[in-house]
């Protein structure tokens, strides 16, 4: 084999990236091996992320970070027919240092934590499948890439390939998830003027809500419907566990087009344009 690290990480999600930074700073030579265009290409979640957890890897991070709002107020809103009964909580603390948490678009945070993991010392490869896992015993030693040169040894082999690991599965680490421990989300981005967004949501500027919707949202199915505050867009989804939609016969992007239209959801969201639709699945039970 003409290369060797210490560290191979496959997946440039925000698990694998912060295993590459964490393992770079430790002065381990570090590959990380992403399938996507770039980091955030592929990569899919609601939109939240906290600060402790997410500070602990870059002290401060929001003061570079591309961040969108700082989440400053949160409702749960269960959704009847036509109604919302609606419980929330906003505080002043949350807006103020040091925020609690904040909304992301994946597309931008991700690339910018692979930039960190990169300065540290991470060599990273992009539009890179890795195709198996080379054993040496019951040992693990490498990687299998879809490129020239394809086999690569380490000392060691971090998977955060996520829901769809296929690499673990074919290591006989784990066997496929239920359905009923998978759930199956859909979220679109949509345009609104930040303006609008503020005087819909009660927010000054920079401040961000969210919004998570039950009942009525999923057509009762077991579920969630989530409205995100973004600078200049919603992010808008549901998610509702795997097995539960086989057995009502329901399509993810159904409920979610219930969901937009339902009342009082629907002038939050009135005169926004879908700029990107995406879809995805969620592990929901053990480890």
């Amino acid at each position: 084999m003409a290369e060797k690290f210490d560290l191979i990480v496959v997946g440039a999600g925000p698990s694998g990236l912060a295993a590459g930074l964490t393992a770079a700073r430790g002065g381990l030579s570090v590959l990380l091996v992403e399938r996507g265009d770039f980091p955030g290409s592929k990569n899919v979640m609601g939109g939240v992320i906290y600060r402790q957890p997410t500070e602990r890897l870059v002290p401060q991070f929001w003061k570079e970070a591309p961040v969108e709002r700082r989440v400053v107020k949160s409702s749960l809103w269960l959704l009847g027919n036509g109604s919302a009964v609606t419980l929330g909580f906003q505080s002043r603390r949350r807006a103020e240092e040091p925020y609690e948490s904040f909304t992301v678009l994946r597309a931008k945070f991700d690339r910018w934590l692979a930039k960190k993991a990169i300065e540290a010392g991470v060599l990273l490869i992009t539009e890179t499948v890795v195709e198996d896992l080379l054993f040496d015993g019951e040992r693990c030693v490498g990687v299998r890439v879809g490129r020239a040169g394809g086999e690569v040894s380490s000392e060691l082999v971090i998977l955060a390939e996520g829901v769809n690991s296929l690499l673990t599965r074919k290591a006989g680490l784990q066997s496929d998830i239920p359905a009923e421990q998978l759930a199956t989300a859909v979220k679109e981005i949509i345009a609104l003027p930040r303006e609008k967004i503020e005087d819909r949501f009660n927010l000054e500027e920079g401040e961000g809500a969210t919004l998570e919707l039950v009942g009525e949202a999923t057509r009762g199915i077991q579920g969630v419907g989530f409205i995100y505050t973004n600078r200049d867009s919603l992010s808008v989804g549901v998610g509702a566990i795997l097995s539960d939609l086989a057995v009502q016969g329901a399509n993810p992007n159904e409920l979610l087009e219930a969901m937009k239209s339902h009342p009082q959801v629907r002038r939050l969201l009135a005169g926004g344009e879908t700029k990107e639709y995406m879809a995805h699945m969620i592990p929901e039970g053990g480890y």
